[in-house]
């Protein structure tokens, strides 16, 4: 459900997090630890140093910090910039538009699904993303993200055609 952009995003918060900000990791730094393209990159964080998600300096000592504590910064704030969850989605079958007063047969149950993620990516944090991680020298960019599995489902019902 996310663009490899803002799965980039995602991240670097938390190797940004994990780091502590004793001192500001550089774009090649972040980039060689997420085994992420360098420009791509740099990009990418850039565009979060426009949202105000992370501090970014020029010169020997720049680099890339955190602009909100882990704990009040949620998923939502890091992926907006390249994500928009908010929106409408399109129509899954037609060509044309889809809503609750003209609805195409997934219409209901796709809303659900994302409006499902939509309120996850609002309510977590990065500090609850990093609650059993280890200290930054652990990070693996090989391991997955923890997910909360025990999370319940929104109900639905049958699909029908």
């Amino acid at each position: 459900m996310l663009s490899a952009t803002a799965e980039h995003a995602v991240r670097a918060v938390l190797l940004l997090a994990r780091h502590d900000g004793a001192k500001a990791l550089s774009a090649d730094a972040i980039a060689a630890e997420l085994g992420a393209p360098r420009n791509y990159l740099a990009k990418t964080l850039n565009a979060l140093a426009k949202a105000g998600v992370v501090h970014s300096a020029r010169g020997a000592a720049g680099g890339f910090t955190l602009a909100i504590p882990p704990e009040n910064l949620t998923l939502a704030r890091i992926i907006s910039p390249f994500d928009d969850h908010a929106r409408m989605p399109a129509c899954l079958l037609r060509n044309r538009p889809c809503d609750s007063q003209n609805p195409c047969a997934v219409h209901g149950r796709w809303n659900a699904i994302v409006g499902h993620a939509a309120a996850r990516f609002e309510q977590t944090t990065i500090a609850e993303l990093l609650v059993d991680a280890g200290p930054a020298g652990s990070y693996s960019p090989a391991l997955s993200m923890p997910v909360d599995v025990a999370a319940p489902l929104p109900q639905m019902g049958v699909l029908r055609a």
